[in-house]
């Protein structure tokens, strides 16, 4: 059953029959684990073909593999990307994109509100080769295209930020690229694509953590870039003279015929695995996630001690409006508050009994993390101020538990 491209067929169910590009010998409904490093050819002119791209053989598992490839295939089907390529964690295929369109002299518009390795990939690695980074307020569409010329290689940002939770209106965004003729690039990783189509809103390209939901639970560390082909790269001064190649764009080109092989950040098949039996699942897993969160932040709001709350569904929030529009009733299964000071985060972090101390985010379990001293503990307190990241505030990464529990055990650990 081929139900690729089927309009009568609903992207998750063809995600779950995407065929595999070769017939399996024994008619597995899994795809197996190629743990192979190099593939046999039957002559020197069929190795020919595969090495220089005219033939689409597998030669060299750092360059592509076959469990590999179904994975990027699924999430082609679900999403509709016209290219999905497949890195060894979030952060890489972050830097992989943005070398792939970054060139010394060229700079990128993004906003200060960044995890904080992707701030420092831009404002600190990406500088020292010539890149320059352009902090502004994004969701101010007058600063983001003051700051956007003719050598903005990109216009970069996170759906929803973490911890900041500010949300950009990205049909905006997209408009003024398009005006200005620069790519629109978001990190989406807050908000599945199951739940959120980035392409409907004017992104270009796509990039993901797909440690997070899609691995099932923390089972492994992976990334995904999808371009989504609807940018013109004959504007790029970069890769217009890759334009008009057969089979791929010019940025899938240079990302898989390049960028992708020269730094070796390719996902292993083992990854693959894991992460295809994740994204089976991963709608209803992020919808019992979401609806925990949005319930569990609204009666949070309401505990003595607690500050503020910071979630963009919760009416009267800056952003609620912009991303109802753009996410739904639920924008992701992460929030923040804020307790009266950074002695106060601490006890709270330390009485907690149920929630899990620790980093990541959309583990199947409920996990609380103290930002400012942890993800941000490197950056001076000036640098965690011009980000917003208060000292004051915890992030709750959502998990499966039953929302009763997870409520009580913030009771339990307000008091103090």
């Amino acid at each position: 059953m081929n139900t690729i491209n089927d309009p009568n067929v609903s992207p998750e169910t063809q995600m779950l029959h995407a065929p595999y590009s070769s017939k399996d010998a024994y008619g597995a409904l899994n795809m197996p684990v190629y743990q192979a490093v190099a593939y046999e050819f039957d002559t020197a002119a069929q190795m020919e073909a595969a090495f220089t791209g005219k033939s689409p053989e597998h030669v060299y598992s750092r360059v592509s593999n076959p469990t590999v490839q179904y994975f990027e295939q699924r999430v082609k089907a679900l999403t509709g990307a016209d290219e999905v390529m497949a890195f060894n964690s979030g952060m890489a295929a972050i830097a992989n994109t943005l070398m792939a369109v970054a060139y010394t002299g060229a700079n990128i518009v993004t906003s200060p509100h960044l995890f904080g390795n992707t701030y420092s990939l831009i404002a600190f690695t990406l500088k020292d080769f010539g890149v320059e980074p352009r902090f502004c307020n994004l969701s101010d569409p007058a600063a983001a295209e003051k700051h956007i010329d003719r050598n903005t290689c990109a216009v970069f940002l996170e759906t929803i930020t973490n911890p900041q939770m500010e949300v950009a209106d990205l049909q905006v965004l997209s408009d003024i690229c398009k005006k200005r003729h620069v790519p629109l690039i978001a990190d989406t990783t807050i908000v599945p694509f199951t739940a959120f189509r980035a392409a409907a809103f004017g992104v270009d390209i796509e990039v993901v953590s797909s440690t997070k939901y899609i691995s099932g639970g923390a089972t492994s560390l992976g990334g995904l870039t999808l371009d989504y082909g609807s940018y013109d790269w004959q504007q790029s001064p970069k890769l217009h003279t890759l334009t008009g190649q057969p089979g791929l764009s010019a940025f899938a080109a240079k990302m898989r015929r390049e960028i992708y092989r020269n730094l070796g950040a390719c996902m292993t098949p083992d990854v693959a695995a894991r992460q295809l039996t994740g994204l089976e699942t991963v709608a209803v897993r992020y919808e019992r996630a979401a609806v925990t969160c949005r319930a569990l932040a609204a009666r949070v709001a309401q505990l003595d001690g607690v500050v503020s709350v910071n979630y963009p569904a919760l009416e009267g929030h800056p952003y609620y409006a912009v991303s109802r529009r753009q996410f739904g009733d639920y924008p992701g299964a992460m929030f923040t508050f804020d307790l009266v000071s950074r002695a106060a985060a601490f006890r709270f972090i330390d009485r907690l009994q149920l929630i899990r101390r620790a980093t990541n985010l959309f583990d199947n379990k409920t996990l609380a993390i103290h930002p400012a001293s942890t993800i941000f503990g490197t950056f001076s307190e000036a640098l965690r101020q011009s980000m917003d990241v208060s000292s004051n505030t915890i992030r709750i990464s959502v998990g499966l538990e039953n929302m009763e529990d997870l409520y009580n055990d913030f009771v339990q650990a307000m008091r103090m």
